[in-house]
């Protein structure tokens, strides 16, 4: 063997393997994914605290947003970002069961993975960050009670059918009226969170049930809808007549409460979710010990009285 040869044989041979907490694996720059359940405002804000923090920590940040809330969606995003090899994904669950598969998949690749806002609890997912939406519910359907005077025709108005975190809010509200005997739960109708639809839903509700008393909006769409129904010409006279509780601080639902047709808003922390759920996966990536429990972000009950004063 030629002295030049040998002695390189000798360096490799020499040098040691890289290891996953080496200098050069340390080195490498992370990548988080991002995925909401759809395009609505909601998420804007959940993007702003998440891009925040993965700018806070120097990471590389993806915000991937479904075209639709159909389950196989997201499942073909998710197998898209494994196959691209990203180091952590955050997702808020349209269809609990369709992404059990495919979170076991990413999590056996080493790829870490946390829900935020809709969880999937069966599917390996390290930990949830977000609302406690039974107890959110719960507080809602208390405060459409109180408003009630504990008796009337209540419909509830959802988003996405399938979504574990709107099911789990119905369910809050539905368990607080049940201490209510003289309040009847006439409907409950779905709108995959599209405003179109939910303000069709609205209309058909107010002409099926002309003693129709309250309407809980537990997505983000119902509280726009039925004001945008009330200021109408057919349904002027139901503003303040039939008491209406929502989800969420948009423009339009606060508007709304401003305006006199909505009685009450439960405002989440979005922006506090997406913050929380960059951290918790570079956290966990670097070797951050086990995976906290799932953290609850809370809700703020927003009415006329406190609309400029909450903190979100």
């Amino acid at each position: 063997m030629k002295p030049i040869i040998r002695m390189l044989t000798a360096a490799l041979l020499a040098a040691p393997l890289l290891s996953a907490g080496s200098a050069s694996a340390q080195d490498h720059k992370l990548t988080i994914a991002v995925i909401p359940k759809v395009a609505v405002p909601f998420f804007d804000d959940c993007n702003t605290g998440a891009a925040e923090a993965a700018k806070a920590l120097g990471v590389d940040y993806q915000w991937v947003v479904p075209q639709n809330t159909q389950g196989s969606t997201q499942v073909r995003i998710m197998e898209d970002l494994i196959a691209k090899h990203v180091d952590g994904i955050a997702i808020s669950v349209n269809e609990p069961k369709s992404v059990e598969g495919v979170i076991k998949e990413a999590m056996a690749a080493g790829i870490k993975v946390v829900t935020f806002d809709s969880d999937s609890a069966k599917s390996g997912r390290s930990m949830y960050i977000g609302t406690v939406n039974e107890a959110a519910g719960f507080t809602m359907g208390q405060s459409m009670a109180t408003a009630l005077g504990g008796k009337g025709e209540v419909a509830i108005v959802t988003g996405q059918l399938g979504a574990s975190n709107l099911n789990e809010r119905i369910a809050g509200v539905e368990r607080a009226l049940a201490a209510h005997p003289d309040i009847k739960v006439v409907a409950k109708e779905g709108t995959d969170d599209d405003l179109a639809r939910a303000v069709s839903v609205t209309e058909a509700l107010f002409r099926g049930h002309p003693d129709l008393k309250g309407i809980i909006g537990v997505s983000q769409v119902g509280g726009p809808a039925v004001a945008k129904v009330m200021d109408s010409r057919e349904f002027a006279d139901r503003k303040g007549a039939v008491k209406v509780f929502a989800f969420d601080d948009l423009p339009d639902t606060v508007k709304g409460v401003k305006d006199g047709f909505i009685e009450g808003i439960m405002v989440q922390r979005p922006v506090t979710m997406g913050k929380l759920a960059v951290e918790n996966l570079v956290s966990q990536i670097k070797g951050g010990g086990p995976a906290p429990a799932d953290i609850d972000t809370g809700v703020t009950v927003v009415s006329a009285a406190n609309l400029g004063s909450y903190t979100k």
